[in-house]
């Protein structure tokens, strides 16, 4: 008698990982969740306003010190974008307030109000930001980016390493749009009276505000992308500079800018 006995076939019980897919199920909801920053929008409560207001009297009296804070950010979330939308929702809500009082100022319909607000907020400010973000993103990507294992940006990174975040992009912008707000929505409101008469002066202060502000919007971004180390010639984006300068000594002939774009911005 055979006294042999065949084992048992192994079991097929299966416990499925924490967080593995099912039926796909699972990779479809992990590739529709929001980015974190999204995430805080509004969760006011969470929002860090006095590291934005820092960054905001900073980006104007020494714009380098924004940007060294980047590498400690870097080194504790191993991330160049920040989660935080502080800035942001605080930039917003004084661009609500100056797009009312130029509103009140030179359109005081409350419909034009509404409809200068959105402009200043959305169109002015948020699709321009992202805008530029977009083609920071990929001509930086394309054209500035050290490519090949040879290659050594700044800081001795070999080429290849470390990705451009397209939600960084997105904060160079924002943070490059807040001197233009300064200059533009703020300083140039206050100064309109002055800005908008027939004298030399006048189109002097005027269009040097607005070389001023596009000076300071490319210097923020040249520094932003700059502090990323496996990117080279990025001084390429201070070059807009010297066109403006150009146009800036043309126009001191007769062009004044502020009476001619502020009547297209407000829509009157």
């Amino acid at each position: 008698m055979n006294h042999f006995r065949a084992s048992p076939p192994p079991s097929r019980s299966f416990t499925p990982h924490i967080g593995m897919p099912r039926h796909g199920r699972q990779d479809s909801r992990s590739s529709l969740r929001l980015p974190p920053f999204f995430k805080r929008l509004f969760k006011f409560p969470q929002m860090d306003f006095e590291m934005a207001t820092w960054e905001m009297t900073n980006l104007i009296i020494a714009p380098k010190k924004v940007f060294k804070s980047i590498y400690h950010h870097v080194q504790t979330k191993n991330s160049w974008s920040r989660d935080d939308p502080s800035f942001i929702v605080l930039l917003t809500f004084f661009l609500t307030l100056s797009s009312f009082a130029w509103g009140l100022a030179y359109t005081p319909a409350f419909t034009s109000i509404l409809r200068l607000s959105f402009s200043m907020v959305f169109m002015q400010f948020l699709v321009t930001s992202l805008l530029f973000a977009t083609a920071g993103y990929f001509l930086a990507g394309k054209f500035l980016k050290v490519q090949g294992a040879g290659g050594l940006g700044r800081g001795g990174i070999v080429g290849g390493e470390g990705e451009i975040e397209f939600m960084y992009c997105f904060e160079i912008g924002v943070r490059a749009f807040f001197p233009v707000w300064v200059f533009l929505y703020v300083i140039q409101f206050l100064m309109m009276p002055i800005l908008t008469r027939d004298y030399w002066i006048s189109t002097f202060l005027g269009n040097s505000l607005y070389l001023i502000a596009v000076s300071y919007y490319c210097v923020i971004t040249f520094m932003g992308y700059n502090a990323l180390p496996f990117l080279h010639h990025t001084e390429i984006m201070l070059g807009p500079i010297f066109i403006f300068v150009v146009l800036w000594v043309v126009s001191l002939f007769g062009f004044n800018l502020p009476k001619h774009i502020i009547p297209v911005l407000l829509g009157v």
